[in-house]
């Protein structure tokens, strides 16, 4: 089936409002008509509102990086899902530097997933495999492990549900998985939601790519078949860049 493909900046820790506005501004007129792709933009919390505002009317989504599993109560410095409704559609469940720099487990990660779905937001769960699974041959096991621990408490698939493969050992590092390789990790992927929910489930689902991806090889990625866009770090910081990965990804 066709699926339309889905490109997410994730800006993580960067950027000051003045800055970060420039960039939405940038951004919204570049892409704030495009076709063929969604785009979503994953700002720090602190910019959600300034993001929402700017996007206003365009066709650009906003996410966040992060939400806690409780929608409210005494929880200093989270945000509950339902505080995010009205202002971002998406939110960013599981990335691996939650699950190592901030010690998330996949209990954690499959508590945010459901808590996500229960507010009508659309979560986009990444998953991925350090080095050291990679190099022991553990990589399907491991990702496995993180998407069936996510999806433990999710009944049905959620409406819009994105998976993105982020190898950790390529986040970051200049060093991309080949394409071969990420579209080998998608397909799996794709058959372990098929397991879970079911075979529409399973093709309905979008993946993408994410890890050192820019302009030059993001093509590379969307040319599989089972790639269904890119989670990009760096490159969301460059407006003609990332808008060089959305247009590819709409070219695809």
């Amino acid at each position: 089936m066709a699926r339309v493909p889905v490109v997410g900046g994730n800006w993580k820790m960067n950027l000051a409002r003045p800055a970060a506005r420039e960039l939405l501004s940038g951004l919204r007129e570049r892409l704030g008509d495009v076709d063929g792709v969604e785009v979503l933009v994953f700002p720090p919390a602190p910019w959600l509102g300034d993001a929402h505002d700017v996007l206003d009317g365009s066709r650009l989504r906003v996410g966040a990086q992060n939400a806690y599993w409780e929608q409210k109560g005494a929880y200093t410095g989270e945000i509950g899902p339902a505080m995010l409704q009205g202002t971002a559609s998406h939110v960013l469940v599981g990335h691996s530097e939650r699950r190592i720099q901030f010690g998330e487990t996949v209990w954690e990660t499959g508590r945010k997933m459901g808590a996500v779905c229960a507010a009508g937001l659309t979560p986009v769960l990444a998953v991925g495999e350090p080095f050291s699974d990679r190099r022991a041959g553990r990589t399907e096991d491991g990702l496995r492990r993180q998407l069936i621990e996510a999806l433990r408490t999710v009944e049905a698939m959620p409406d819009g549900f994105v998976v993105a493969y982020e190898p950790v050992w390529a986040i970051g590092t200049g060093e991309a998985a080949t394409p071969e390789d990420a579209q080998a990790r998608c397909a799996f992927l794709r058959t372990l939601v098929a397991e879970r929910f079911d075979a529409a489930a399973g093709d309905a689902v979008r993946i993408q790519y994410g890890g050192s991806v820019n302009a030059d090889n993001a093509a590379s990625f969307f040319a599989q078949p089972d790639i269904d866009g890119a989670l990009v770090g760096g490159a969301s910081l460059d407006a003609d860049a990332f808008t060089a990965i959305c247009r590819a990804a709409a070219a695809s």
